[in-house]
């Protein structure tokens, strides 16, 4: 099994909506996958809380597949594609852990 875990920092501002309507755009469409993409096992995605640090990441998103290949079909899938689209021009930075359980 593989878990990917990811780490979202949003802009302030960006293609006109504010940090916290991009975030919540993403993880819409990040929570869309579920159920689309057939090599994705489960997934979590959670925004940071509004009584948290405002340094801390926006958005983390928690996954599992049954292998690194099945990992890697998820990360062409155009669905997914299209997610990092969004992303681009609206995150600040992006950090990620994968590894095996």
């Amino acid at each position: 099994m593989v878990k990917h875990i990811v780490m979202f920092k949003f802009l302030e501002s960006a293609q006109g909506r504010t940090k916290k309507e991009n975030a919540q755009i993403a993880a819409d469409m990040l929570i869309n996958l579920q159920g689309k993409v057939p090599t994705l096992l489960s997934s979590e995605v959670k925004l940071n809380s509004v009584n948290a640090d405002a340094t801390n990441y926006d958005l983390i998103l928690i996954s599992d597949f049954n292998s690194w290949e099945d990992l890697q079909e998820y990360i062409v899938h155009p669905l997914h594609k299209a997610v990092g689209e969004f992303m681009k021009p609206v995150r600040e930075s992006r950090s990620c852990v994968d590894y095996e359980y």
